[in-house]
């Protein structure tokens, strides 16, 4: 099987997050969905690519996880 190219691999993030999100991510060194647990949310959404949707897909994987949201 052929893992996407680039920085970040796009199975490390739950489907709903975009590949727009995912690259907005590893900008600032995120490449898994987990790393996201405790991060600002005000911080993310500065992230060009990164919105609302992206935060809450990724709040109840790490709700479900039992790993910290993220923060407003």
């Amino acid at each position: 099987m052929r893992m996407p190219t680039g920085p970040a691999n796009e199975s490390a993030f739950p489907k709903g997050v975009g590949q727009p999100a995912i690259r907005a991510l590893a900008t600032i060194g995120i490449t898994d969905w987990k790393q996201t647990a405790g991060k600002s949310g005000k911080e993310l959404l500065e992230l060009h690519g990164f919105g609302p949707k992206s935060i809450r897909v990724l709040n109840e994987h790490l709700t479900a996880a039992g790993l910290d949201p993220i923060i407003d």
